[in-house]
């Protein structure tokens, strides 16, 4: 990691510690729940006026207009819209299309922090509003940890009631954040937080180390008074255009077998070519 992301990230094994992100425009570019919707609709699972509603909602957050108020209508109106869906057909479309639809919008930037939390011992926790079906799969695809997200109620059908089990927002993040620490043996005062919203600021502030991850307004304010350091994100790419530690778990051992083998594979070639020029000789 490199420039300002690098200097806010210390090595520490004991006690254990662990680092939070929010998900979306955070750790991507857009919303992931929103993103899926024309998955959704080839999937038989949405009509055409909810795929033109859904890319409204995407329009709405992605400009930073969505206030706590719309929040709430969204998320009103996607428990209503999923009800009666099959969980495993949607859990099948995310896998299908996760690659193709979330790996071009992961933030370079967020990737390089989450690499360098792990190399220095702590835990990656994505915690999330949208959806488990959808950020568990994400989460996995990062290499995170864990994952705190919202849980649609299932019936005994195997469909979405339209109930909302539990909701990951707002005070709920940092109840699941203690939670965590209390659990996994965390000490808050050591571990770090990274989110885009307003909402977000019980988690930021029951952390040592939150950060600020291209804010809206209210949170750049908050950040300000503070005095919570402000990182900007603006480079989505792709995992498999960086080196490749993260579509690996982010585990020191796995990067040094990585770093072996890449090794003895340059030795090989080495030998190979030195045998060649003396065959040829």
């Amino acid at each position: 990691m490199v420039g300002a992301y690098a200097r806010g990230v210390e090595n520490d094994y004991l006690p254990r510690t662990a680092a939070f992100f929010d998900l979306d425009k955070t750790v991507i570019a857009k919303s992931s729940t929103l993103t899926f919707g024309r998955s959704f609709y080839q999937g038989g699972l949405m009509n055409r006026r909810a795929v033109l509603r859904t890319a409204y909602a995407q329009f709405v957050f992605l400009a930073g207009r969505a206030d706590h108020d719309q929040m709430e209508r969204m998320r009103q109106y996607l428990s209503a819209l999923c009800k009666g869906w099959n969980v495993a057909q949607v859990k099948e479309i995310v896998a299908e299309a996760l690659h193709d639809l979330i790996d071009p919008i992961i933030y370079d930037e967020a990737a390089s922090l989450i690499e360098d939390h792990h190399a220095a011992g702590r835990d990656v926790v994505i915690v999330s509003t949208s959806g488990a079906e959808v950020v568990e799969p994400i989460g996995a695809l990062l290499g995170a940890d864990r994952v705190v997200a919202t849980r649609m109620a299932i019936g005994d059908d195997g469909c979405f009631t339209g109930e909302v089990e539990y909701y990951a927002y707002g005070p709920t993040k940092a109840e699941a954040v203690r939670a965590l620490a209390a659990s996994e043996g965390y000490e808050l005062a050591r571990c770090y937080a990274y989110s885009d919203s307003a909402t977000d600021v019980p988690m930021l502030a029951s952390v040592g180390h939150p950060f600020a991850v291209n804010p809206d307004r209210a949170l750049r304010r908050e950040a300000a008074s503070r005095g919570w350091p402000v990182l900007v994100f603006d480079r989505p790419v792709r995992l498999r255009q960086r080196l490749p530690a993260l579509s690996l778990p982010g585990r020191p051992g796995v990067v040094a077998a990585v770093a072996l083998a890449a090794a003895a594979v340059t030795a090989g070639l080495v030998w190979y070519a030195s045998n060649r020029r003396r065959a040829l000789a």
